[in-house]
């Protein structure tokens, strides 16, 4: 990974590579359109008023660093769209972004990004399975953030791994609402004083699947507020390529160490499942015309209960009907549609497969 980079203006992309400076002003002097993602984890604005403290009178360690300190309500706005507009720049017009915040901020920034011109896809609701207590017992605990994924526009062919996502949740849809803990133990990065390096460090986890979600393997992925560098260490484990920002010199110096210390993975383990949809599009047809399948050949369902004949144009016909795959598939059972690449089978060798074995091997020769 490079060291530190200073804030100039790019003739090219650097990637992998942390740059100092004011967020806005780094991304401003960035070439337009060359981001695939942005990941921005900004300033909370937590307006906090005073210390406070666990029953045994412990001190918490809250957020009130100085970066996230504003006048007013006014001056974080004004914040907001000021960096939200130097991303929008820097994105692709496929390009997609997800911010991340609490109470105190995300219902400012939704609108900000709303106003700036960006499609809101989803919010996803990141529960804490290790959440802080409400030590006063004035409020309800504060379980969860909220993370806002949005388009650059919404004409933009955004990326969505949904069927890697669905492997992601054992087999089932993923929802938007994602129970991930907190950083605890040897996740938890700290400084050289034993204290945390960093009051809001992100769990992996959470990048991740964020990262599964919605990138492919080499896309370059952008965070204006690194901090300790999540993002780039995810992003390496990933195949993913990465730009980090970070004016804050500890912060930075964490980051440099915790990244070069991860492996990055080789390209077959950084890909992941893609959609049906962007599957190169194979015809039953081309089956039987390269021999895979003949004319006059019998189909049969998994069971053995309905068959059906290939007819030389690719076609089937079934005992009262003919047509496609899929149309043949849904009349011999009465039903409203059929997916006749799982529903008809072939017999090779006594062994019974189904059609779609054959539109694989296809396709994997137009990928090679």
């Amino acid at each position: 990974m490079n060291k530190t980079a200073d804030t100039h203006k790019y003739n090219s992309l650097p990637t992998d590579v942390i740059l100092s400076g004011d967020c806005i002003e780094v991304m401003n002097g960035l070439p337009e359109g060359s981001v695939d993602l942005i990941f921005a984890d900004p300033p909370y604005n937590l307006q906090l008023k005073g210390d406070l403290h666990r029953p045994d009178n412990s001190k918490v360690d809250a957020v009130d660093d100085h970066w996230d300190r504003f006048a007013s309500f006014a001056a974080y706005d004004d914040f907001s769209r000021r960096w939200l507009a130097a991303a929008r720049r820097l994105l692709k017009p496929d390009g997609a972004i997800w911010v991340i915040g609490s109470y105190h901020n995300i219902f400012r920034v939704g609108t900000a990004l709303q106003d700036a011109g960006f499609w809101i896809l989803n919010d996803v609701v990141w529960r804490k399975s290790n959440p802080m207590p409400n030590f006063r017992g004035k409020r309800l605990t504060n379980a969860h953030e909220t993370m806002i994924w949005a388009a650059k526009s919404d004409q933009s062919k955004y990326t969505f791994n949904y069927e890697a996502m669905k492997e992601l949740n054992d087999g089932v849809q993923m929802r938007s609402d994602w129970v991930i803990p907190l950083c605890t133990g040897s996740e938890r990065l700290k400084n050289d004083a034993g204290e945390k390096a960093h009051p809001t460090q992100k769990p992996e986890a959470l990048l991740h699947r964020v990262m599964v979600a919605s990138t492919r393997p080499q896309d370059i992925v952008l965070d204006p507020f690194f901090g300790t560098g999540t993002t780039g260490a995810v992003a390496k484990r990933l195949g993913r390529r990465f730009i980090g920002i970070e004016r804050e010199e500890a912060y930075r110096k964490v980051a440099e160490k915790r990244i070069a210390d991860v492996r990055p993975v080789d390209s077959d383990a950084a890909a992941v499942t893609s959609a049906k949809r962007a599957e190169p599009r194979v015809a039953f047809g081309q089956l039987v015309e390269r021999g895979m399948l003949r004319p006059g050949e019998v189909l049969h369902s998994i069971n053995g209960r309905f068959h059906a004949k290939i007819r030389a144009d690719g076609t089937l016909i079934g005992p009262d009907t003919k047509g496609s795959i899929h149309q043949v598939g849904a009349a011999v059972q009465g039903a409203p549609s059929c997916n006749g690449w799982t529903f008809w089978h072939f017999k090779r060798e006594g062994q019974s497969l189904p059609i779609d074995y054959w539109r694989q091997q296809i396709r994997s020769e137009m990928r090679d």
